[in-house]
């Protein structure tokens, strides 16, 4: 028994994935300057602005891969880079709570994503494991971290990932684990994580996911 497969947890997440589902047909039809905002340094907030109902969560796949991966490197410290509606934040804090306790901090800039995935963190009884961050990830990340970082979920603005990296790299603990979704919107960041030579070891996954490990 896990709490991420027990009450009361389980049931909310099933809500929460059918009701992000049930939007998915309203996300194909966006506009195609999408791929284009995906990719900007600049124009990001643009693009999540207009996803601001939108969950743009993680699969359960993806969720269930971020919980075996924060058990399995026992992690105690977690840094998410795109809270959204809180799924994946969900995921992380449980296996937090199943290591024995530990620290995750979330960012999200809007407003509106953060209530929400406050209001989930505490429908799941998960929030006390969970500091909420508003702002730019730029900023919110820059100060006030860990002095050791166990496990890195990057799956907010795509273009930006490289430069959430530079935030963190420092306290990256030797063996932590990296998650980038939908890492190929950002080409700069992959090949930084693919070369060795940079303290990486790297691998493609699921089709949609980067995962890497930093180095001794």
């Amino acid at each position: 028994m896990t709490t991420l497969t027990t009450l009361p947890l389980a049931p909310l997440l099933t809500r929460l994935f059918d009701e992000a589902e049930a939007t998915q047909p309203q996300l194909d039809q966006l506009t195609p300057d999408t791929m284009r905002l995906m990719r900007s340094k600049t124009d990001y907030a643009t693009l999540y602005g207009r996803l601001k109902d939108y969950a743009l969560a993680v699969s359960p796949e993806t969720g269930v891969l971020l919980y075996m991966l924060a058990r399995g490197c026992r992690a105690r410290s977690i840094v998410e880079f795109g809270t959204s509606f809180g799924i994946s934040t969900l995921h992380l804090a449980a296996a937090l709570r199943d290591n024995g306790g530990g620290r995750l901090i979330t960012t999200e800039f809007e407003h509106a994503k953060l209530v929400r995935a406050e209001a989930n963190l505490e429908a799941g009884d998960l929030a006390d494991l969970v500091e909420f961050r508003e702002g730019d990830a730029l900023q919110t990340l820059s100060k006030n971290l860990p002095d050791r970082i166990d496990l890195v979920l990057l799956d907010g603005a795509k273009a930006l990932y490289a430069d959430i990296l530079d935030r963190l790299e420092s306290r990256l603990s030797p063996g932590a684990l990296i998650v980038a979704d939908n890492a190929d919107h950002c080409p700069d960041y992959l090949a930084r994580v693919r070369d060795s030579a940079n303290g990486y070891l790297s691998v493609p996954f699921a089709g949609d996911v980067e995962l890497s490990m930093r180095l001794g």
